[in-house]
C-alpha cells in the first residue's frame, strides 16, 4: 500500500481506524486521512434522513451534481488505477478506462446465465481486479451482492451463502479449498454458478468440490491488464437436439466477446499453429490504457495493440485456451526450459491432494545456473515416496527436484487476493538453500 500510495500521488485516503490499527503501515505524513467513523459520528438524523429522501426521489443528473461528478467524462477516460498484486515483483498501477471496465462487464455476462434474480456473493476484495470486476458485473446487472470483508472465514461465509440464498459466487481455488474443508453442504444448497479465477484451478479439486458440494466450478482466466476477464468456461448447453460443451478439463474457456487471443513464438513473436503452446497475446475493448508513470513497462507488453500477458498456453482445434504457466515460472536447467507449474501438478498428484501442499521455485545454482526448490505441507516422511511416484511415471529426471531441495512450512504462503505469493515463496527457498544469494 506504501508503494500505491507514493506511485499514485495519492493526496487523500479514506480509511477506518480499525484497519489501521490492524495494518500498522506508515504513510507519507503530507496524506491527509479521513476515517469513516469520525464522518459517521458528524451526520445527524436529519442529515441522514435528507440523504435517504434525495436518493429515492432525485433525478439522476440531480445526485450526479450532489456528488460532484464531473459532466464531461468519456467512455477512454481514467475510471480507477488497480495495483497488480505483486506476487512476482514491484506493484505497478494498472489503468483502466470506463470502456475498459464495462465492456468486459458487459462481455462476460453475455456468456454466463445470470441475471437480476441472482445473488452474488462478494468475497474478494476491491483492489483486486477481479473483485472489481464483480462489483459492477452485479451492479450492472441490477442483481444483489451479499458483501463479506473476510474471504477466509468459511464458517461466515457458509452462514452466509444458506442464510442470503447465495446463487452465484466468484472466488479463488485457494478459498475454494478453505470452504471445502470448513462448509457444510447443504450451506451451498442454493448455489447454481461457482466462478474461479486469479490462479490455476486442479482437475483434483474440481472434483473434489463438485463430489461435496454438488456444483462443479467453472474456470476464467485474466490479468488485470485486461479488466480482467480474458477467456471463461461456460455451463453445457443442450437444445432441440444440439449440444454445446461449455468447458473442458484443463482448460479456461474460450475468450469473451470482443477478445482475441494470438499464441506467438516467445523470441520471435511469430503467429504460432493450433495445438501448439507459445505466449498469449491479448487484443480487445478489454485491453489497459497502460501502466501509471510506467511507460517504459507499457511499451514492453503493449505491441501493436497485442497485450503480452508473460503466460504460455495452446489454443485447441474447438478454441478451448489452455495456460500452462507463466514465462516467469520457468526454470532453465541443463539447457532445457522447466516449467514450475507443471512439476506442481506431478507432486500434487503423486500426493493424492485436492488442494496445494506443494509450490515450486527456481534458486541460484553455481553448477547450473538454477535449480528447483520446493515448499511443501505434507508430512515430511512422505517426501521419498512422492518422488519415486514421480520416477515411476516416467518424469524427466530433470523435471524430478531433488530430496535436498524441499523446505517444510506450515502453510503455502498466498497473498490477500487469494493467490499464492511467488515472490515469498522464492525468497523463503533462497533463504533455506542459497542464504548467500539472499536479500
Amino acid at each position: 500500500m506504501e508503494s500505491a500510495a507514493r506511485q499514485a500521488g495519492l493526496k487523500t485516503l479514506v480509511t477506518s481506524r480499525e484497519f489501521m490499527d490492524k495494518a500498522k503501515i506508515e504513510f507519507p505524513s503530507n496524506l491527509r486521512l479521513i476515517y469513516i467513523e469520525d464522518v459517521i459520528a458528524q451526520i445527524g438524523v436529519g442529515s441522514r434522513l435528507f440523504g435517504l429522501i434525495t436518493a429515492l426521489f432525485a433525478p439522476v443528473p440531480l445526485l450526479e451534481w450532489l456528488c460532484g461528478a464531473a459532466r464531461t467524462t468519456a467512455p477512454d477516460d481514467l475510471a480507477t488505477v488497480i495495483f497488480s498484486s505483486g506476487s512476482t515483483g514491484t506493484p505497478k498501477g494498472v489503468m483502466l478506462s470506463h470502456y475498459n471496465v464495462i465492456s468486459n462487464v458487459d462481455a462476460v455476462g453475455q456468456v454466463l446465465p445470470i441475471g437480476n434474480k441472482d445473488r452474488l456473493l462478494g468475497i474478494l476484495p476491491l483492489f483486486h481486479s477481479f473483485g472489481y470486476m464483480s462489483l459492477w458485473f452485479a451492479i450492472k446487472g441490477g442483481m444483489a451482492i451479499v458483501f463479506h470483508a473476510n474471504p477466509l472465514e468459511a464458517a461466515k461465509i457458509g452462514e452466509l451463502c444458506e442464510y442470503q440464498g447465495v446463487t452465484f459466487m466468484i472466488a479463488t481455488p485457494t478459498f475454494l479449498q478453505i470452504y471445502m474443508r470448513r462448509c457444510a453442504p447443504g450451506q451451498f444448497g442454493s448455489i447454481r454458478i461457482v466462478f474461479t479465477g486469479a490462479e490455476k484451478l486442479s482437475p483434483q479439486l474440481a472434483t473434489a468440490f463438485e463430489e461435496k458440494f454438488g456444483i462443479r466450478p467453472i474456470e476464467g482466466y485474466g490479468a488485470t491488464e485486461c479488466s480482467p476477464a480474458i477467456t471463461v468456461s461456460t455451463l453445457d448447453s443442450r437444445q432441440q437436439g444440439i449440444y454445446q460443451v461449455g468447458s473442458r478439463r484443463g482448460f479456461v474457456g474460450h475468450p469473451i466477446p470482443g477478445v482475441a487471443v494470438r499464441i506467438v513464438d516467445p523470441d520471435t513473436f511469430e503467429p504460432l499453429p493450433r495445438q501448439k503452446p507459445g505466449m498469449l497475446l491479448v487484443r480487445g475493448a478489454n485491453v489497459m490504457r497502460g501502466y501509471l508513470g510506467r511507460d517504459d513497462l507499457t511499451a514492453r507488453v503493449l505491441r501493436d495493440g497485442w497485450y503480452v500477458t508473460g503466460d504460455i498456453a495452446l489454443i485447441d482445434e474447438d478454441g478451448f485456451v489452455k495456460v500452462t504457466d507463466r514465462l516467469s515460472r520457468f526454470s532453465k536447467i541443463g539447457g532445457e526450459m522447466i516449467p514450475h507449474g507443471k512439476v506442481e501438478e506431478a507432486l500434487n498428484e503423486a500426493a493424492g491432494a485436492s488442494s496445494q501442499v506443494f509450490a515450486v521455485t527456481g534458486i541460484p545454482d553455481e553448477k547450473k545456473g538454477e535449480s528447483l526448490a520446493v515448499l511443501y505441507t505434507v508430512e515430511e516422511t512422505r517426501i521419498p515416496e512422492i518422488l519415486e511416484k514421480l520416477a515411476a511415471k516416467g518424469l524427466p529426471n530433470l523435471f524430478i527436484p531433488k530430496k535436498d531441495r524441499f523446505l517444510k512450512v506450515p502453510a503455502i504462503p498466498v497473498l490477500g487476493t487469494g493467490k499464492v505469493d511467488l515472490r515469498a515463496i522464492r525468497q523463503k527457498a533462497i533463504e533455506a538453500f542459497a542464504p548467500e544469494k539472499a536479500g
